[in-house]
């Protein structure tokens, strides 16, 4: 080695002044090219991984109650319900399910018994172990009709046994195939809540001092003078079965309306928030705006046994194809919604999507008074369709004219209207009826009083539309609003419930709604966006399948800010 140095160094002071410049030169520019050359590849080679740290602040509209599975009632409730407890499955965004507290299950071969073992490692906040015996006493909670759990109707007729520390039976009546959707349920630790009575459930300080075993755990709770929280500090829990969420802590502030929300928002208290009206979101355009198909339905729904006008196909028929539903989704919802023709939405079973319409709006209500003024009715001069039916003494006239009640909501007053306007361009005279929500609920649905109801359904993720069409729903308290009747529709349903195949399972609905498209029940308009205003540099986050607002929180736990970059070797034992 010495000899080579020596022999390098007698061949530098060989050469000229100008030779060694010249060399020092090249020698530079190749000692630059080889580090740059090792930088390039070592940036190629290396891939972004999540890293934990950072935080968030999300502004809701109302302060929870009840932050407990149980009894969970209104959206903030359910937002830290979702966030604080698991369940033995969980909802993915992909619209399957994935294990949580369980690790695996099965289903017997009639379809009736479902049995879940659970993780061994499965931990509460307070470090005490998930046992079988914490998932009996939550479903015994839910049915036990003191409680008047919004989870009753979910569980009733399922029989829950507990077969050893970590093993859990459920057993059926008759199959189901949407049953797996009910174990998602969050599961209540019992060593706390053993010793509260029925009479003290629902006024417990766990139901807003919450332990659960979700990915986060309350850390700090902020309260209003009155005792009231106006803000939940969560801090990522690190013994989360599916792992600790990245993110270090997540604070939920309360607002209580709309405009206190967006005025968080615009002056940086909060940096996300959702549920914002269309008409608000056009004054946060420069926020970074996510938005998903929400999973619910919007539609008018038909009271023939009250209307005698709308007991008519042909008045259905035309009434539906005066419809321009790309243009109502644009007008009314700022474009954040998709329009529909059948009870489900797109992201359900594959339901197929509306084509664009290529017909004018005005061309669309001309269009069908003309198809009615074929089928014998007339154009008053006051612009309103009417037929003469019987003759002579038993003749009669029917004007076309009928009433359209909904929910005192900005968007659905809007899309009332619209409708109007539109059906009084085809002529019909229709009269919209505003009801406060808990009216329209108590004085107007229940007991069936109306000829036609703009209303929206909310359905679950295995598509069971029973409660909203089976024949046997029709009366109070029954979903069936449009007091739907048919026997192959019944049949179908039937077979819905009790078919887990999907390709079988969207063979049934196609039937099924090529039996409502027959009948119009209903007219189907839209299926709203679910719309989430998040920073920029929240990344991991999927808002896929939304079915209520709190599913925005399905991917909180891979929600991150900070990145880390490594080679791929060391990736794997991330």
């Amino acid at each position: 080695m010495r000899g080579l140095l020596r022999t390098a160094s007698s061949t530098y002071e060989s050469f000229s002044q100008s030779g060694r410049a010249l060399f020092l030169f090249f020698a530079a520019v190749s000692l630059l090219s080889s580090v740059s050359l090792v930088y390039l590849l070592n940036e190629s080679l290396l891939v972004a991984t999540p890293a934990y740290g950072g935080s968030l602040s999300e502004g809701l509209i109302g302060s929870p109650r009840f932050i407990n599975p149980v009894l969970a009632i209104s959206d903030s409730d359910h937002d830290l319900t979702s966030l604080v407890y698991s369940g033995l499955l969980k909802a993915a965004p992909s619209g399957d399910y994935v294990p949580d507290l369980a690790q695996s299950y099965t289903v017997s071969p009639d379809g009736k018994t479902y049995t879940f073992v659970l993780r061994p490692n499965a931990t509460f906040h307070d470090g005490t172990p998930v046992t079988a015996d914490d998932v009996v006493f939550t479903i015994g909670k839910a049915q036990d009709p003191a409680l008047k759990s919004p989870q009753l109707a979910n569980w009733e007729g399922v029989t829950v046994s507990e077969v050893d520390a970590h093993t859990v039976e459920f057993t059926l009546k008759s199959p189901y195939a949407p049953f797996i959707e009910n174990v998602t349920l969050g599961i209540l630790p019992k060593h706390l809540w053993q010793n509260v009575s029925d009479d003290e459930f629902s006024f417990s300080d766990l139901n807003t001092e919450p332990v659960g075993s979700g990915p986060f755990k309350v850390s700090s709770i902020s309260r209003s003078n009155s005792g009231i929280p106006s803000s939940y500090e969560l801090s990522a829990f690190s013994g989360y079965t599916l792992g600790r969420p990245y993110l270090d802590s997540l604070t939920l502030k309360f607002y209580q309306d709309e405009s206190g929300l967006v005025g968080a928002l615009k002056s940086g208290d909060i940096e996300a928030a959702s549920g914002i009206s269309p008409a608000s979101l056009t004054a946060l355009k420069n926020f970074n705006i996510d938005n998903a198909p929400l999973n619910r339905v919007f539609a008018v729904f038909f009271n023939q046994n009250q209307s005698t006008i709308l007991r008519d196909h042909d008045v259905r028929q035309a009434l539906e194809d005066a419809i321009d539903r790309q243009a109502l989704v644009a007008q009314v919802l700022g474009g954040y919604g998709t329009p529909i023709t059948g009870p489900l939405p797109p992201s359900v079973l594959n339901a197929p999507q509306m084509s664009a319409s290529t017909t004018s709006s005005a061309d669309l209500a001309l269009a069908a008074q003309q198809e009615l003024i074929k089928k014998g009715w007339i154009l008053g001069a006051n612009g309103v369709l009417a037929k003469t039916t019987g003759k002579g003494k038993s003749a009669s006239t029917e004007t076309l004219q009928f009433s359209l009640a909904t929910d005192n909501v900005p968007e659905l007053v809007a899309a009332a209207q619209y409708l109007k306007q539109v059906w009084s361009k085809m002529g019909a005279q229709v009269t919209v009826q505003i009801y406060d929500q808990g009216d329209l609920s108590q004085n107007v649905i229940r007991p069936r009083k109306y000829d036609a109801l703009l209303f929206g359904e909310v359905i679950g993720r295995e598509a069971d539309l029973f409660a909203f069409w089976d024949s046997s729903q029709r009366n109070d308290p029954g979903l069936n609003i449009a007091e739907y009747t048919n026997a192959t529709a019944d049949k179908l349903l039937e077979e819905l419930r009790t078919t887990a195949d999907d390709a079988t399972r969207q063979q049934l609905y196609a039937q099924f709604n090529a039996q409502l498209q027959k009948d119009i029940p209903a007219i189907f308009l839209y299926t709203p966006d679910f719309v989430y205003i998040v920073p920029n540099d929240i990344r991991g986050l999927t808002l896929g399948f939304i079915e209520t607002p709190s599913d925005r929180f399905l991917s909180s736990p891979q929600w991150h800010i900070e990145t880390d970059y490594v080679w791929p070797i060391f990736l794997k034992h991330q």
